[in-house]
């Protein structure tokens, strides 16, 4: 499994603990920035991190911004893309097996490097389950397609199928 990482400026430090995690662990990862400490706005990153995972450039990644919603938000307006900000092991866990998450975003000013560490090994562990999941997943991924189709929710019916 190649996984991609990716940060703006305030996630810079912690994405290279990830990094280096990943080194000790024997994962391949695709480091699409930021380079440095020098100001980066969270979008430019989460696009093209994004487009690598739709693309199959990479099969899962991990972006870290200041909370992490900010990446998360920026990632998964691309379609078929699903990120999740993650703060604990069990959401991280969750994010994976319920959701089907390609992407994980944590947030370097609430979550520290060792539980990262551990919130990244969680994940890449954790398989989708598929069964009540899966239908929920692909509840979502017929929202996705009938809005890419031009064609809105009734929101005043409160109710829609997909």
């Amino acid at each position: 499994m190649r996984i991609g990482l990716g940060s703006d400026h305030v996630g810079f430090l912690l994405k290279e603990r990830v990094r280096a995690h990943c080194g000790t662990r024997g994962i391949p990862v695709s480091d699409f920035g930021a380079y440095s400490e020098t100001p980066t706005d969270y979008p430019d990153i989460a696009v093209v991190v994004g487009e690598a995972v739709r693309q199959g450039a990479v099969d899962r990644a991990v972006l870290v911004c200041g909370t992490g919603l900010g990446m998360a938000i920026a990632a998964s307006k691309l379609p078929g893309v699903y990120a999740a900000p993650v703060c604990d092991v069990e959401t991280a866990r969750s994010a994976r097996a319920s959701n089907n998450t390609q992407i994980i975003t944590l947030g370097a000013r609430n979550v520290p490097a060792d539980l990262a560490c551990a919130i990244v090994d969680a994940w890449l562990h954790t398989e989708f389950r598929g069964g009540r999941s899966a239908r929920k997943v692909a509840k979502i991924a017929a929202i996705e397609r009938r809005y890419l189709q031009g064609t809105q929710v009734d929101w005043q019916s409160r109710s829609w199928a997909c």
